[in-house]
């Protein structure tokens, strides 16, 4: 059946006749459209931000801590307080070659930095230049710490977004200015805009970070580091690393092989899995969910258009005896399922997308979107896929219900 300027006036005067119904069967259809859509791009929206959490944090790293030691060990008592060194650095990089990036990190807590009139507080951070690999940083203004300030323990700095806007509100490049931490002067050579809250030894955008040296003579931190991260080459799984690097460390400093409280090892590639695998079940559910509220939908529809057909009946059998086709009947009857279907269903696609944009519209900040609740441009295009076929199908057992009417049984039942 052709889908012509009359065709289609007929299949609207059909639906109109049974507006009732139609509004009742075209609900359910638009409810799970609307729930399906509303659900994915929720979905999607709160992925980002969780994502957001973790920007520029490197998703195979393991972190290093010492503790207090749970057991004694050759001849050392229980509560035992260690510390790791740089030593150690050289010991867990040469002894295992499935790691790519080996770095110390040393930390000072509470610091007040002023420029002028202006002040602000936050935490120091003392690293190696490869500690990017590990925290990747979101440069906007200048670089990042180089060898040549590691070896010439130079006084330079690179600020976090939320010490930069409390120093600098007049905005513009601070490079090359001298702030005051603690009272030794630093220059800034950059600003890190990265606003992940999973970060180590204080959220990024409210942390200085400096040379590991010039920390270290600042401060007098001898030969003590606080951490010791480390990432694994691709390919690696770091669960199958972390029990070589403990085994290391504990023979270095003595420590009982089987106490797990004396060393932390936080595994971030555990925590990474985790999420990732949240986020599968999340859309699982979602997809199973909408595409049963769909299904709930199509069976709504195909009861309407069978209840349709019987009422029908007189006027499906003259059609038969002035010369209509089975084919003529099939296709109208497909045909309106169709458009009752597609017409519900985009009219819940159209909803549920003006519903999103209201909510990202509540998730922007300073005129920047924290997370992008859209539905996808092929998501939407599936769901209406779907509904061609939904609507095909709801109207196939009411239309060969129709094709099987004779004109006398009609005639009969008027």
């Amino acid at each position: 059946m052709r889908f012509d300027r009359d065709t289609l006036r007929e299949l609207l005067d059909s639906i109109l006749r049974n507006r009732s119904r139609s509004i009742l069967t075209g609900f359910g259809v638009f409810w799970g459209v609307f729930m399906l859509m509303l659900l994915v791009g929720g979905g999607k929206g709160l992925k980002e931000l969780m994502e957001k959490n973790f920007e520029g944090f490197a998703q195979n790293t393991c972190i290093v801590f010492a503790n207090t030691t749970s057991q004694p060990y050759m001849g050392f008592r229980k509560g035992r307080t260690w510390n790791m060194t740089y030593t150690d650095v050289d010991r867990v990089r040469n002894s295992v070659a499935e790691l790519e990036t080996v770095t110390p990190l040393v930390s000072e807590w509470g610091k007040s930095a002023s420029r002028g009139t202006f002040t602000a507080q936050g935490s120091l951070k003392g690293v190696m230049p490869d500690y990017c690999m590990i925290e990747t940083p979101k440069l906007i203004y200048g670089r990042y710490i180089n060898d040549m300030d590691i070896s010439g323990e130079r006084k330079v700095c690179v600020m976090g977004k939320k010490l930069y806007a409390q120093l600098f509100p007049e905005g513009g490049d601070p490079c090359g200015q001298r702030i005051s931490i603690d009272g030794i002067y630093y220059q800034v050579i950059g600003v890190d805009a990265n606003e992940g809250n999973m970060s180590i030894q204080g959220r990024a955008d409210e942390t200085f970070t400096i040379p590991i040296t010039t920390l270290r003579k600042a401060y007098n931190t001898g030969d003590v580091i606080h951490l010791l991260c480390f990432t694994a080459k691709e390919g690696i799984a770091m669960s199958d690393v972390i029990p070589r690097v403990r085994s290391i460390l504990s023979h270095a400093h003595y420590i009982a092989p089987n106490d797990r409280q004396a060393m932390e090892l936080i595994n971030t590639q555990l925590i990474f899995g985790i999420v990732d695998n949240l986020f599968r079940g999340i859309n699982f559910l979602i997809w199973l969910i909408g595409v049963g509220t769909l299904l709930a939908g199509g069976i709504g529809v195909s009861n309407i258009m069978m209840v349709s057909v019987r009422e029908r009946t007189s006027e499906i059998g003259i059609r038969r005896a002035i010369g209509a086709t089975p084919r003529m009947i099939l296709s109208q009857i497909i045909s309106e399922s169709v458009l009752l279907t597609m017409v519900s269903g985009l009219a819940g696609i159209v909803f549920s997308v003006g519903i999103l944009a209201v909510v990202e519209l509540a998730m922007t900040e300073d005129g920047i979107l924290k997370a992008a609740f859209q539905v996808p441009f092929w998501t939407a295009f599936g769901a209406a896929l779907l509904l061609t076929v939904l609507g095909v199908l709801a109207g196939l057992a009411p239309s060969l219900r129709a094709m099987r009417i004779k004109p006398v049984d009609a005639m009969r039942d008027e």
